[in-house]
Parts: C-alpha cells; structure tokens; sequence
C-alpha cells in the first residue's frame, strides 16, 4: 500500500506539472499575438507634371525671317544648344557652340536645315525646332501729308488703303492723286534687283476707279503721301 500511494502521488503531480506547462505555454502565444494591423489609405498618386507651351506665333505664308524677329531654337537631345535668339541687324543669330548662323531673308525651314547641317560637325543625327515666337521685321511705313505717319506692323493683309486709314487718312493738303509706294528688293531678292515704285490715286479708289492700284504692301514697303 505505501508503494501504491507513492505512485498515485507521483501521478497527481505529474498531471499537474503537465497543466502548469500547457497553460504557461498559452499565456506566452497570447502575449506574442502581433498587434491589429493598421487601416492604410490608397496612396496619393502625384499629378503629372504640367508641359508648359512654347508660345510662338503663326507666320504668314510668304514669311521671312527679318530684323529684330525672335526664334526659339529647339535641339531634341541636346537641350544645352537650344536657346531663344532674336535676330541682330546685321541678319544673324548666335547659337551655343554653333557661333553666329545668317537667319535673315531664310523661311523658318531653310534656317532649320542650315542649323541641323552646321549642327552635324558636333552632334550625330541632330533634330532641331525653329519656332517664331515673335514676328517684328514685318512693318511698312508711311509718311508725308497723313495724321499718324509712321511705321505699322505688317499682318497677312493690308492694302495702300487700308495703310492710309490706319494713319489716320490724309490731311487736307494732300495731293491725293500722286501718292507714291516704294519697294525695296529686301533680304531675299536675287542679286541687282532694283526698287520699285507704284502709283497710287486716293480720288480714283474713292470713287471707285482703278482699282488695281490699291496693292497688298510687302514687308519693307513705304507709301509717301506728298
């Protein structure tokens, strides 16, 4: 009997050392539970990056590039070389690396291809933008016997007339029927080109007569009222 209740005792102690180590062995899961995870947002995305537009203006078909115009020059690949250049008196422009370049009397497309072929002596394949962003060569002018003589800028259409108008018509001492137009060759006309004179009756258009002589002006024209 002693031997019996020896084991019993062994028994009973087992089991509860056994209880002890399973419950012990709980407590320690509950503490290593990781903590709820947090709520996130959808990430804010950020907005593209605006492209801001090259302003520019659009030239008239027969334009040529003059005096005092501003161009944007636009190298691709190579950014280092573009730059904005207005053109100085003497009908050129100066370009990074490429030094000074003849833009005067060049449509904005001859001035691209002569800037990509100076262009290939340091850059491999080159494509470049030119972009008018400011017209100023284009005036004509008119003097003598008006209210407003002067120079005007020149759009895509002005007649002999419309030019009188805008300086404000012609002053009572006007000989009206000798009004003279001037044409100067410019930039762009073949070699010895001579000027050319117009004349112009502001009596004849007034009623009606010979109007063929209001001429659309060109760039460069003077109209002299004596």
């Amino acid at each position: 009997m002693p031997k019996l209740n020896r084991s019993i005792t062994c028994l009973v102690v087992l089991t509860m050392l056994a209880g002890a180590a399973v419950a012990l062995a709980a407590g320690s899961q509950a503490t290593r539970q990781p903590p709820p995870a947090s709520k996130v947002g959808p990430v804010p995305q950020t907005p593209p990056a605006k492209v801001t537009p090259v302003p520019q203006v659009t030239p008239p078909p027969d334009f040529v590039i003059g005096t005092d115009d501003v161009l944007i020059l636009m190298f691709r690949r190579e950014k280092d070389m573009s730059a904005e250049v207005t053109v100085r008196p003497d009908g050129k422009i100066t370009l990074p690396l490429l030094n000074d370049i003849q833009a005067a009397g060049l449509t904005p497309n001859q001035l691209r291809d002569r800037v990509t072929e100076e262009s290939k002596r340091f850059v491999e394949d080159p494509a470049v933008t030119v972009v008018v962003k400011q017209i100023n060569s284009r005036k004509v002018y008119i003097t003598g016997q008006v209210n407003k003589p002067g120079p005007y800028p020149l759009g895509d259409h002005m007649t002999v007339m419309q030019l009188i108008s805008i300086a404000g018509g012609v002053t009572d001492y006007a000989k009206k029927k000798n009004i003279v137009i001037i044409r100067d060759p410019g930039p762009g006309a073949r070699p010895g080109a001579q000027t050319t004179t117009f004349r112009f009756n502001y009596e004849d258009i007034q009623k009606l007569k010979n109007l063929a002589s209001n001429i659309e002006l060109k760039p460069g024209d003077t109209v002299i009222v004596p």
